[in-house]
């Protein structure tokens, strides 16, 4: 099979709690070898479980805030009271390398990666096919109380209103559906003329 040099893109799949982002991230990963998961950058203990740059890269509070100050981050926000973030040399390398890089994010880390590095990003909002397929989704995966439950609705409700921030837009009503319109986009985005760095080679080669 012809291939032409290309360099990779940031795909950033983000979406309320319940959507199914993380089982169409898993599934992506699972299908499609040319993609790898962007890991993160965070201040929080490590687990008996994880490994160092598998899963997490451990840092402490003040190595992280001279990442973000130098901006070694992509992206990067405080969740419960521990800092994230998406260390910017290990993507830039994947992209060059002509590799593919998967982002697990919300739209505010999102708007961040947009104003860094907007020309590699190809960014997909994951809806929930209706409220209450949401609401039973929240309910049957975490069989939390009513009010945890009302939580994390009202936080889906505003969640969703930047959907128009993103290029591409995929309801999940059905799992494999919807995985199949996540590989489409994907395949599309790396046929982007702006992406082929190899084409003008390519293309000389069949005009001699």
């Amino acid at each position: 099979m012809t291939e032409i040099r290309r360099r990779g893109l940031m795909l950033v799949l983000s979406s309320p709690s319940g959507a199914g982002k993380t089982t169409l991230s898993r599934r992506l990963l699972e299908a499609d070898s040319g993609i790898v998961m962007s890991v993160s950058a965070t201040t929080r203990p490590k687990r008996p479980t994880e490994v160092e740059g598998r899963d997490y890269f451990f840092v402490s509070s003040d190595a992280f805030g001279e990442m973000a100050r130098a901006g070694e981050l992509l992206e990067h926000a405080t969740v419960f009271e521990n800092q994230y973030g998406t260390p910017r040399q290990p993507v830039m390398d994947a992209l060059a390398a002509g590799r593919d890089v998967l982002f697990d994010i919300d739209w505010q880390g999102t708007q961040q990666m947009k104003e860094r590095v907007r020309d590699d990003l190809v960014s997909i909002f994951i809806l929930p096919p209706t409220h209450a397929e949401l609401e039973r989704r929240l309910r049957t995966r975490a069989q939390d109380s009513d009010a945890v439950v009302a939580k994390r609705m009202a936080e889906a409700a505003a969640e969703i209103s930047h959907w128009p921030e993103y290029d591409y837009v995929v309801v999940n009503d059905d799992v494999e559906r919807a995985h199949a319109r996540v590989l489409a986009i994907l395949a599309a985005e790396r046929c982007r003329r702006s992406r082929l760095a190899g084409v003008g080679d390519f293309v000389a080669q069949l005009t001699r």
